[in-house]
């Protein structure tokens, strides 16, 4: 699933308006931790598995089965921030970077290997932010649709993977936030 545009599953199409709904904690991880990743309805689709006693920071991003589908590591050496999102088979899919310039908003970028790459524009520190493809939105990340503290959504239109829009939320959330 991870790099290719993503196959539907009528179960997780919570709002039959081409889009989909995934509850996120705002505190993921801390390295060692684990956390799930539900629908808007409770079910538990994907764990972030954090690897404990490692030198860079490491997540095994896996089903609700405990099959691996992504690996999200820290990369050592870069000037500016930047996280990669390994597929199941250590190919890299994707590479998570923060814009060195961010004169207004906080801005990333999603370097894809087999796509377009994504920006990544909003108020990250508060969780307010979308992903676009050129001039479309294809997944929108926010606090406003719960009510439960420490809690926010990310709603991804159905065309892309989830698995790496998911990811790469998880690796700006990570390093935006580097005490955790």
């Amino acid at each position: 699933m991870l790099g290719r545009r993503r196959e539907r599953h009528e179960e997780r199409d919570d709002a039959g308006d081409g889009r989909t709904h995934y509850r996120m904690r705002e505190r993921l991880v801390s390295i060692g931790d684990d956390f799930w990743i539900e629908t808007d309805a409770g079910q538990r689709v994907f764990k972030v598995d954090g690897k404990a006693l490692r030198i860079r920071k490491t997540l095994k991003f896996e089903d609700a089965h405990g099959h691996e589908l992504a690996k999200i590591q820290e990369r050592m050496l870069h000037i500016k921030d930047t996280m990669e999102i390994e597929d199941a088979h250590g190919h890299r899919a994707a590479l998570v970077k923060k814009a060195l310039i961010t004169p207004f908003r906080d801005r990333w970028v999603v370097k894809i290997k087999d796509g377009p790459d994504l920006d990544v524009q909003g108020n990250i520190l508060d969780h307010e932010y979308s992903f676009k493809d050129g001039h479309r939105s294809v997944a929108t990340v926010s606090k406003k649709w719960f009510r439960v503290a420490d809690t926010y959504g990310v709603e991804i239109e159905n065309d892309q993977d989830p698995v790496l829009v998911l990811a790469a939320t998880v690796a700006v959330d990570m390093m935006a936030h580097p005490s955790k």
